[in-house]
């Protein structure tokens, strides 16, 4: 009986090999539609050719002249910096406290900080707006207005707060009997082996104060303390159809981010993935 089932499987056997074999691999169909539909929409960007026959480098220094790049660069780079310094101070003690320390309230303030992480952008430009008018702080067209309110970011510190997590016990424990409190365990144990949590918030923070365009807009009226997102927004309105000034200014304002963006990716992707999910 088994002998004659296999003799049955045998005879089978190159049947079913001729039909597969007859058969496309599965899913080339559907990768190949993919691909045609993918070469049809991308093809109206590289018309009519795929190269430049020539390659105008005027171009850069023509943009570069018809406005002050130099103000609007100096600006972003400043503002960038004094809002990343100033959210990673203020993301590492709220973090740590939220993490390592325990006090009444600890999950309702953590609740806030990620309800307010849900609040769309756009919800809080007029109550801001409101807050930095001449009403009350009078703090517009200058640096501090476009500082002050990115200070403190609900992401920064839930990130740092999950890796804080992440540090042993132990490591607090031989610290508290060698006699250090926690800014000295801070200090000395956790910032060290955080740091490419810190640098991933360092990197969103300037990416974010370096892309900011909006609320700038609103708040600044002078070339003297505007980025250079809103730089370029005047410059688009100035340059009007010239299109290859425009290009030309749109690729040096994002050369630097992308050049941030190669250096500093490998610190990125650890800091996200050593976050983890606990807590």
């Amino acid at each position: 009986m088994a002998s004659g089932a296999l003799a049955r499987d045998t005879l089978r056997a190159p049947a079913r090999a001729r039909s597969r074999g007859g058969r496309l691999p599965r899913g080339t169909v559907k990768h190949a539609v993919l691909i045609v539909i993918a070469v049809l929409i991308a093809y109206p960007f590289y018309r009519p050719t795929l190269w430049p026959h020539e390659i105008h480098l005027e171009n850069y220094v023509t943009a570069w002249n018809a406005a002050p790049w130099s103000r609007y660069f100096v600006n972003t780079i400043f503002i960038s910096i004094v809002n990343t310094l100033g959210e990673l101070v203020t993301a590492v003690l709220a973090a740590y406290a939220l993490a390592r320390m325990d006090f009444k309230g600890k999950a309702v303030i953590f609740g806030i900080f990620l309800a307010t992480y849900m609040i769309p952008d756009e919800a809080t430009l007029i109550p801001n707006f409101v807050l930095m008018s001449r009403r009350y702080l009078n703090l517009a067209d200058t640096y501090q207005v476009q500082i002050l309110p990115f200070l403190a970011t609900a992401f920064s510190i839930f990130l740092l707060r999950q890796f804080f997590l992440s540090v042993p016990n132990e490591l607090a424990d031989a610290a508290r009997i060698d006699g250090a409190g926690h800014l000295r365990f801070l200090w000395s144990i956790v910032l060290p082996i955080s740091v490419p949590a810190l640098i991933t918030v360092a990197l969103v923070s300037f990416l974010g104060s370096w892309n900011a365009f909006l609320w700038p807009l609103i708040v600044t009226n002078h070339p003297e303390v505007r980025p250079v997102q809103v730089g370029l927004n005047a410059f688009r309105q100035e340059a009007g159809a010239n299109y290859n000034l425009l290009m030309a200014a749109s690729t040096f304002v994002i050369a630097p981010i992308v050049v941030l963006y190669l250096v500093a990716q490998r610190y990125l992707v650890q800091g996200v993935a050593r976050t983890g999910i606990r807590g």
